[in-house]
């Protein structure tokens, strides 16, 4: 079965935890082993992750070097450059008999998209609201709460095509595992001439998935993050996790705009298109989740 997982930033570098290359190795190890489970089960894997947090983190260092800030689509393959090296070599590590590819991928947006006048993805590490205001006000940053801390937003653009999908597609034919579409992908946007420019944006990684998995015609799409299901009144007394809902079961519903919602999102439009199932849950749950004993499953 040809599945496409997608990794959450937050999977990849834990809520609070402090951003170095020791934790970012720590964690990718720990994901690489959840994949590897896949792997020898005979699965097909195309994997795509998040960068929330890593570009957030190179912004901040780019802004603090002499010659300036490097725009976000630069530090968007950056990010995905080093989170990409890491997972192909721990899947190696792991798994030595099958072959891996990372590749940096140009996701194409709508340069009138509104998300670009209301800025909802988080990126970089979080702070205290009165930090985060102070910081806002110094660097002309957008900044949102997240959970009871607040971070910096930008704007997140739907994802309109995969530019090197024809390319993933050619590898995974040949037996290549792909790490692909890191961060939600490059952000570029087609010019009057034809070219391709990049953008000040972060693509969220799960719209830019579900359309790779379409374009892929993928078995399954697979979103892993930290929590372990879909729960209705999450954080709340009365919480209850989802386990298996129909595609429209949840259209509608509130869900947070910068993390979940995009997922649930993202898991209707893949069913929808396909036929074929979606699912969001843990990472350590992964292969579990694939046997329908963990998670939240959507399908038709």
């Amino acid at each position: 079965m040809l599945i496409v997982a997608a990794l959450g930033g937050n999977a990849l570098l834990r809520r609070g935890e402090p951003m170095t290359a020791e934790n970012q190795r720590k964690n990718v190890k720990r994901a690489a082993s959840a994949l590897a489970a896949l792997i020898d089960e005979g699965h097909s894997l195309v994997i795509t992750h998040g960068n929330g947090p890593q570009v957030g983190l190179l912004a901040l260092q780019s802004a603090a070097s002499p010659g300036g800030a490097f725009p976000l689509d630069v530090l968007g393959a950056e990010s995905a450059g080093m989170i990409g090296y890491m997972i192909e070599q721990e899947l190696a590590n792991l798994a030595s008999h099958r072959l891996y590819a990372t590749l940096l991928t140009q996701v194409k947006v709508d340069p009138y998209d509104p998300a670009f006048s209301s800025p909802t993805k988080p990126i970089g590490p979080v702070y205290d609201e009165a930090t985060a205001r102070q910081l806002a006000a110094e660097r002309g940053w957008c900044i949102a709460p997240d959970g009871d801390k607040w971070r910096r937003v930008v704007p997140s653009p739907r994802p309109i095509e995969i530019l090197e999908a024809s390319v993933i597609s050619f590898l995974v034919d040949h037996g290549v595992i792909v790490v692909c579409t890191g961060g939600g992908g490059v952000p570029v946007v087609a010019r009057d001439d034809g070219a391709m420019v990049g953008v000040e944006a972060v693509i969220d990684k799960d719209l830019a998935s579900s359309l790779l998995a379409r374009q892929l015609n993928a078995d399954m799409l697979l979103m892993l993050t930290d929590v372990d299901a879909v729960y209705v009144g999450y954080g709340t007394p009365d919480a209850r996790a989802l386990r298996n809902v129909g595609a429209t079961e949840l259209s509608g519903k509130d869900f947070p705009a910068g993390s979940m919602g995009p997922k649930i999102g993202a898991a209707i439009e893949f069913v929808q298109a396909t036929g074929n199932p979606s699912a969001i849950g843990r990472l350590e749950d992964a292969a579990e989740i694939v046997k329908r004993r963990q998670g939240t499953w959507f399908e038709p």
